[in-house]
């Protein structure tokens, strides 16, 4: 996180989910060192920006990559808090239940609870993280054409678990002392995938709609 979380503890309570680092002497890295630096000046407006010659699809990657980690975090602080029994289905608002759908298990849009959601989608988001042929690590590899489309569709499902833990753990969130780095992770987010138009529409927005108009309005 950019602020000083407790990443330990966040990560002990974690049951699945493993952090993704960006490999030292790679360009990744190098893009995250320059990130982490414009994050520490204060300026989110000015870290979402792409660095003066640098690759799109290498500043995407690392940036969606650090989104991974921040929500991995903050939803492993709050995970003992949202159980089959509590949170039955995978929702924010009741107008917005989200389906869990993949390429292998469940081939068709399947209602389950959130936490078995979260755990699939997760678990699929590393998946493409750990594959070389979507996200390349080498400097001077393409990325494939595919890139495009898959880093959106994870844009999108990461969404969902920042609309989960708004809608349905807020208040734990505030007992926990996390409020802040929830609210700084998701003002990147928002601004970020904003300047690289990363999805279409205010319909995406749907439940934190409110929310993300105040953060593109004030920022």
């Amino acid at each position: 996180m950019h602020a000083n979380m407790n990443a330990t503890t966040a990560a002990a309570r974690t049951k699945t989910f493993r952090p993704q680092k960006a490999r030292s002497g790679t360009q990744g890295w190098q893009l995250k060192q320059f990130a982490d630096a414009t994050l520490g000046s204060g300026s989110l407006k000015k870290a979402v920006k792409l660095p003066e010659g640098e690759d799109r699809d290498e500043w995407l990657a690392v940036n969606v990559v650090d989104f991974y980690n921040q929500i991995n975090l903050l939803y492993g602080s709050i995970t003992e808090f949202c159980s089959p029994q509590s949170c039955p289905e995978m929702k924010a608002t009741d107008e917005f239940e989200y389906l869990w759908q993949d390429s292998e298990s469940f081939k068709r849009p399947t209602k389950m609870p959130a936490p078995q959601y979260i755990e699939h989608l997760m678990a699929w988001c590393q998946s493409n993280i750990d594959n070389e042929q979507m996200f390349p690590s080498r400097i001077g590899v393409p990325f494939p054409k595919q890139f495009g489309p898959q880093l959106r569709n994870m844009v999108k499902r990461l969404y969902r678990v920042y609309a989960h833990i708004y809608c349905h753990h807020y208040p734990v969130v505030i007992a926990l002392g996390l409020e802040p780095h929830l609210n700084t992770s998701f003002k990147h987010y928002v601004l970020f995938i904003n300047e690289h138009d990363l999805v279409t529409g205010k319909d995406f927005w749907g439940p934190l709609g409110d929310l993300v108009e105040g953060i593109l309005n004030s920022d």
